[in-house]
């Protein structure tokens, strides 16, 4: 195969690649965007794959592509594989448990976890699965997995704690004052020394 690129693109085609390429969240589409316009502004496969940081064999699969399918042959497709095992039996408990405070439940925490929900899972619906296939259904959901904030807020008597606190404080003012009177005193008692002399 030539390693220049024999096609010349029209304006409207430039324009279209163009706007495709600078509106698309995808890197694989804006890469594939770039080696097409970079192709038809006369640059050889191997300067093209340099630059993208590519094999030349990749610029060859995007130009083939382009020109038996256009524009569409520029977005990936999902490469076919098993369906997924993930059934609605699943599904369905996972979602409904993730929906519930867990304190309604009976827990004595705030926010799942996925190792929570998965014991969830075992111990009240009688749902074996792993932390990992959880995971993956909460994420095919759209749900936000984050490292959760561990506090004693909702786990304490806060009026004791607010209580202790106010003591604490209070303390704490009485151990300053002390300190401030002893430094006073022994400043006087300097002060007294030198007038002495």
């Amino acid at each position: 195969m030539p390693s220049t690129w024999r096609n010349r693109l029209s304006e409207k085609q430039v324009d279209a690649l163009d706007t495709l390429r600078m509106k698309t969240p995808s890197a694989a589409v804006f890469r594939n965007c770039t080696m097409i316009l970079m192709s038809d502004a006369g640059r050889s496969k191997a300067s093209i794959a340099e630059d993208l940081g590519c094999g030349t064999a990749t610029v060859e699969r995007v130009r083939r592509l382009y020109k038996t399918t256009g524009i569409l042959g520029l977005k990936p497709i999902k490469p076919p594989g098993r369906p997924s095992r993930l059934s609605e039996a699943l599904r369905e408990p996972v979602l409904e448990a993730v929906q519930t405070d867990p304190r309604t439940l009976g827990y004595g925490f705030t926010t799942w976890s996925v190792a929570r929900l998965t014991e969830h899972l075992r111990r009240r619906c009688r749902l074996r699965a792993s932390p990992s296939t959880v995971r993956r259904v909460l994420a095919h959901e759209q749900f936000s997995l984050q490292r959760p904030k561990h506090t004693l807020k909702g786990k304490r008597d806060e009026k004791a704690h607010a209580k202790a606190k106010k003591e604490l404080s209070g303390l704490k003012k009485k151990r300053s004052a002390r300190t401030q009177r002893k430094r006073s005193s022994s400043k006087t008692k300097v002060k007294s020394t030198r007038t002495r002399c």
